[in-house]
């Protein structure tokens, strides 16, 4: 038996202004377990306005934000955090937000969410038109826009919480995208996943849309000597800062200030059925976060370093995504642009696991090297990579 609570339409006018959900739910595979949704708008600040909807379920918690494209803004399961620490006081309401920033880089301005979404329109760097003026923005336009539907739904018989919300980017006579975002946790487990499905809602015009997945981890879980570990059939720097990186590309750097950020692009090596499973791990191997995704919808990866002081910005980037973080016009270039039909759509899924002991590491370390010892393993300028890593001028690569 399924719950659905509508907490916010915006066609309708409806809204749940405090709305504060804590139920003791008994589940198949673990038992009773407490869980809380809150609803909260905060006051003051860059964040004024700002709808927070925290997610408790047993140990771990979520806090999406709807106003921001129902990104994740922070959270944690036990002691394990997923956050990073931004210099940026977030989260940042859209409206201070200058997307049309000459510069191209306004998007940074409300960077510090821990799962960011790059697109819909684009997802890249800046791109500029022949007289200077800008094209489209760093990382595009979805995460600075409000969802105007979020429903939560209860399933009381499987144990599983899920909160969606629906997310519309348009503009008349030109795009017409829709993004139907899911967050889902498995209740009294360390698992969640993100399913989102991207619609072309025109009745008649063609349409085509770029996504790329912005995941950040930063210190205490991603802690200097800390790795990633990406299994890959190639993996090449985008940057002269990266080619001097590739020695210790999987490894989280020390803190340098003033260093450029660092960008590795990968074809991420599946199982036959086109899984991917990449992870980070603590520098003990006793912590760790894992992410799997389905090559055949995300078949581009990107593995980003940002090595400033912890506050400066100090951060590494998992980035699943439909296309590498170039511009668009190059993207499409190369024919890494998904293409939708009127009424088409494509869902992609993302899901989680938080690592919480030596064991869980282990196990997923050994998944990870099955699917790199089948793989090529092979780095531009090199040969073949050791040990399953991954891939991953500042601003206009950040994050790729």
């Amino acid at each position: 038996m399924s719950d659905v609570w509508t907490l916010f339409d915006a066609q309708e006018g409806t809204a749940m202004e405090r709305f504060d959900l804590v139920e003791t739910i008994t589940t198949p595979r673990w038992g009773d377990v407490s869980i809380r949704v809150r609803h909260r708008r905060l006051s003051g600040g860059l964040g004024d306005g700002v709808d927070v909807i925290d997610l408790e379920a047993g140990e771990l918690k979520l806090s999406v934000l709807p106003t921001r494209g129902m990104g994740i803004w922070k959270g944690h399961c036990g002691d394990v955090p997923l956050k990073w620490n931004s210099p940026v006081l977030g989260p940042v309401h859209p409206k201070f937000v200058n997307l049309a920033d000459p510069s191209g880089l306004g998007w940074l301005d409300g960077f510090d969410e821990w799962f960011v979404r790059c697109g819909l329109e684009s997802n890249g760097a800046p791109e500029f038109n022949e007289n200077g003026t800008l094209k489209y923005s760093l990382h595009g336009r979805i995460q600075n826009t409000p969802a105007h539907t979020v429903t939560l739904e209860l399933d009381r018989e499987n144990g599983i919480l899920t909160l969606t919300g629906i997310v519309r980017e348009a503009r008349m006579f030109f795009k017409k995208l829709e993004l139907t975002a899911s967050i889902s946790i498995e209740i009294g487990s360390t698992a969640f996943s993100v399913r989102d499905t991207v619609n072309n809602i025109s009745t008649g015009e063609p349409g085509e849309f770029q996504l790329l997945y912005h995941i950040n981890s930063g210190i205490p879980l991603a802690f200097p000597r800390g790795k990633a570990i990406i299994p890959f059939e190639r993996l090449a720097p985008r940057t002269a800062a990266a080619v001097e990186n590739l020695p210790t590309w999987n490894t989280f750097d020390a803190p340098t200030p003033g260093s450029d950020e660092v960008v590795f692009f990968i074809d991420p090596a599946a199982d036959q059925n086109g899984n991917v499973k990449t992870a980070i791990l603590s520098i003990e191997e006793d912590r760790g976060l894992a992410l799997g995704f389905n090559k055949k919808t995300l078949p581009f990866f990107s593995f980003w370093k940002s090595r400033l002081n912890d506050g400066d910005g100090y951060v590494v980037g998992l980035e699943p995504a439909t296309n590498f973080p170039n511009n668009k016009s190059f993207e499409k270039k190369q024919g890494r642009i998904v293409a939708l039909k009127p009424g088409e759509s494509q869902t992609h899924e993302l899901r989680f696991e938080v690592l919480r002991n030596a064991d869980s590491v282990h196990r997923v370390k050994s998944e990870i090297e099955s699917l790199q010892n089948s793989a090529a393993g092979k780095i531009a300028g090199g040969g073949r990579g050791e040990g399953g890593g991954g891939a991953g001028g500042r601003g206009a690569g950040a994050g790729g």
